[in-house]
């Protein structure tokens, strides 16, 4: 049985049915959702004689573990992705839980980000066990919790001392081969000026227009020590709240007065090679600045790690890998094109569990999954033709990968 073979055995409505069946559960993070559908994946890799169990996530979370043991003497290859979503926003007009289907598209919400990219390696398993085709190494599919939080349920599996000689992380790439991103932190900066009245406002020291002056130096900055231009590429600052009244409790009532406080909170991304505390370094330079140029302004600045969420490190394997030469392959036999490969943007900025992987479990991997151009937007969905050829490509990975025995 050639491999075009094998791959004229994937089932797409089956695919797209056991794809619209996740979206149906509502598996929003640190809720029992998430639980119930970790438990319906573990009796879905059952199904198919995988040897599967629910291990341990602080927090009292789960993830579920499936195995497909080859006979031997080929390597193993991990696949990673998590089944807890976002909430659902303002803006949708489909049931975001329906799991709807149409002649294009995937709808619901964590269909993008990321239960395509999960049920996509599922399938190509489902396919290879039906067709009968042996491996010689072991292939091992996670669906975990906590990415959302900054990946703490694939910490634990590392720390458990799950290991293969490759992964594939599924995060929405729209089927790029991502091979770098950035880490990322979440940082806050409090500035504290001097009140007045309004009627002397000469006097005072604006924070509220203090920070008008500093976001957008923020927002455009980037951090020394890049080791390249690509990855320079994948530096970023945002701010995403601002808080600013009288006082430390942000005292609403007194409009009259000049504002003495305001808080900003914003997450920051450097790549490969740089550190957290180097862009520290750069955003307090920025800050030392902006209290020359407002005389009586006090600015600090600290990384916040608040709601159970962790730092999410750095990615970066070589396109020489023999993993992502593997994807590359695949996909030029799926698409008859190269692969784009690199520090791929927009999701370069995301921030996976690849990080972890690879800095905890020291292994070698890529990031590839469908989904990404409707990512965490009301109606989120994945492309049919994407969601298929991925499967096509993962099958083929595993094929390179694990050899057939």
């Amino acid at each position: 049985m050639t491999p075009q073979d094998i791959l004229a055995q994937i089932d797409p409505q089956d695919c797209l049915d056991t794809l619209a069946a996740m979206v149906r559960h509502k598996s929003y993070s640190q809720t029992e959702g998430e639980k119930l559908l970790a438990t319906e994946m573990m009796r879905q890799m059952q199904a198919l004689g995988m040897e599967a169990e629910l291990t341990p996530v602080p927090g009292d979370r789960i993830n579920a573990v499936g195995r497909l043991r080859g006979t031997g003497g080929g390597k193993s290859l991990l696949f990673n992705g998590h089944v807890d979503t976002n909430p659902v926003s303002e803006g949708w007009t489909v049931d975001p839980w329906a799991g709807k289907v149409d002649d294009r598209f995937v709808y619901g919400i964590g269909v993008s980000n990321m239960k395509a990219g999960d049920a996509a390696y599922l399938c190509a398993v489902k396919t290879l066990v039906k067709a009968g085709v042996k491996l010689k190494g072991d292939v091992i599919l996670t669906f975990v919790v906590g990415e959302l939080q900054g990946g703490i349920g694939t910490r634990a599996l590392m720390e458990q001392g799950l290991r293969a000689d490759y992964f594939v992380n599924s995060e929405p790439t729209d089927l790029a081969a991502m091979t770098m991103h950035a880490a990322a932190f979440v940082f806050v900066i409090e500035l504290t000026g001097v009140t007045r009245h309004l009627s002397k406002r000469e006097e005072a020291v604006d924070a509220i227009a203090a920070a008008c002056d500093l976001i957008p130096r923020l927002n455009a900055m980037t951090f020394s020590g890049a080791p390249s231009p690509e990855h320079a590429a994948i530096n970023r600052v945002n701010v995403g709240v601002v808080h600013g009244a009288l006082g430390r409790d942000l005292e609403e009532w007194r409009a009259p007065q000049v504002a003495d406080f305001v808080r900003i909170k914003g997450s920051g991304r450097y790549a490969p090679g740089q550190t957290q505390d180097g862009a520290l370094v750069d955003m307090r330079r920025e800050l030392d600045a902006l209290e020359a140029r407002f005389p009586g302004l006090k600015a600090s600045l600290r990384v916040e790690n608040a709601g159970g969420h962790q730092p999410m490190p750095a990615f970066e394997v070589s396109r020489d890998s023999p993993i992502v030469q593997a994807v590359n392959a695949a996909y030029r036999t799926v698409r008859g094109a190269p692969q784009p490969t690199g520090a791929i943007t927009p999701p370069a900025y995301y921030g996976t569990d690849a990080g972890h992987l690879l800095r905890i479990g020291g292994m070698e991997g890529v990031v590839c999954g469908p989904g990404g151009r409707y990512n965490t937007m009301p109606d989120e969905r994945v492309d049919i033709p994407d969601f298929l050829d991925m499967i096509r490509i993962y099958l083929l990975t595993i094929l390179s990968i694990c050899e057939r025995a």
